[in-house]
């Protein structure tokens, strides 16, 4: 689950970081109002979008004044933004946050994520702030220092020494890039954090550290322990089909593609839409109905993923394991029946009941392409498609 900038601002604040003086607006007025309430100048109104580049779509204006913080907030609130995370549709804008400005001497990156390969979170941090960090590995992965943490023993001092001498800063600066790392380490463990980022970290004329933008993943599987950060979700910053088959324990992630696949299990699921591009054809999605599905979940998992007008193919490929290979079967049969689906359907099935699966599809009455195995499936999926 993603949050928004202002929100995981909050969540640093409450751990020691420092963050600009700031408030939410969902008004114009609201936002001159908050602007008054702030001193320094110069001001900064940011569109919260869950999406980065957001001043290059216009969605982050530099004010001096209250009048002028009341007007960007009129032109950005309201507005679709369009960046290079948003995709070609955009965001609408509902909020906006106003900020005091900062001395920024420097920017500096610093984030904390899951190095799965080592089974444990790593911080990662380098002089190049304000940039893309997957740019900085690509062009230039020498300036980005890494340090590996064991989760039961947590950041040790000496580790973020390392970071701090690492990326050439004073030993003043060192002592409180210190401190700013535990709150930000203990931000990303104790909240069940995939991503804990701050970009750009900015170093001040002052030579204090100010976090002035921040950008939160949280673990969909620890949300039960955290439900004040199940509260902050917005579902307006997320695709309309994933939020319904969440509704439905459902795994649904849109695409751009035009078959529609339902599986069961994310490894097939992947290994499905391989195939998918090897052949020639696009995923319009990745729904995995999970090992435990009922037909009901199967039934709704069909009606999400014919919801999108994208869908001109339909290819399901199930491993019979858990899932039953006849509950499947029957939880498509009833949905392609009450939605009179009019493109075709490719069926792989394998496993449990396979054959009393097979039965049902075959007696339904309904227009089934039966395939024996995964490459036939995904063929016949092409070959439909170009029909």
């Amino acid at each position: 689950m993603k949050i928004h900038e202002y929100q995981a601002k909050e969540i640093l604040k409450s751990y020691g970081v420092p963050v600009p003086k700031g408030g939410v607006a969902e008004t114009p007025e609201e936002a001159r109002k908050i602007a008054d309430g702030i001193e320094r100048r110069p001001l900064v109104v940011k569109a919260q979008i869950h999406a980065g580049g957001r001043g290059k779509g216009g969605g982050v204006r530099v004010v001096n004044h209250p009048e002028e913080a009341e007007k960007a907030a009129r032109e950005i609130l309201g507005m679709t933004l369009i960046t290079h995370q948003t995709g070609p549709s955009g965001r609408v804008v509902r909020k906006i946050l106003m900020e005091e400005g900062a001395d920024i001497q420097e920017e500096l990156y610093l984030g904390v994520v899951i190095d799965r390969s080592r089974e444990c979170p790593v911080i990662m941090a380098s002089r190049e702030g304000g940039v893309e960090i997957e740019k900085v590995a690509a062009e230039s992965p020498e300036k980005i220092i890494k340090e590996w943490i064991e989760p039961s023993v947590g950041l040790r001092p000496f580790q973020a020494n390392k970071i701090g001498y690492g990326l050439g800063l004073e030993p003043a600066q060192v002592a409180k890039l210190r401190s700013l790392l535990n709150g930000l380490y203990k931000t990303f463990y104790e909240k069940d954090c995939l991503l804990a980022e701050i970009n750009p970290l900015a170093l001040t004329g002052s030579g204090d550290f100010i976090a002035l933008d921040a950008k939160f993943n949280f673990d969909d599987n620890g949300l039960f322990r955290h439900k004040e950060i199940a509260a902050l979700r917005d579902l307006n910053e997320e695709a309309p089909l994933e939020v319904e088959a969440s509704k439905y324990n459902l795994n649904y992630i849109k695409l751009d593609g035009s078959v529609g696949c339902m599986v069961n299990g994310a490894g097939l699921a992947m290994a499905t839409m391989d195939i998918i591009k090897v052949l020639g054809a696009e995923p319009a999605n990745f729904l995995d109905v999970g090992g435990g599905a009922t037909s009901e979940m199967v039934k709704n998992g069909f009606r999400i993923l014919m919801s999108d007008p994208a869908v001109k193919v339909v290819f399901i490929n199930i491993f019979g394991g858990i899932l039953r290979c006849d509950t499947l079967a029957k939880g498509v049969t009833e949905a392609v029946s009450e939605m009179k689906v009019n493109v075709p359907v490719v069926v792989r099935l394998e496993g449990t009941n396979v054959d009393e699966g097979r039965r049902i599809l075959r007696e339904s009455g309904l227009n089934f392409s039966v395939a024996s195995g995964m490459q036939e499936g995904a063929q016949r999926v092409v070959e439909a498609l170009k029909r």
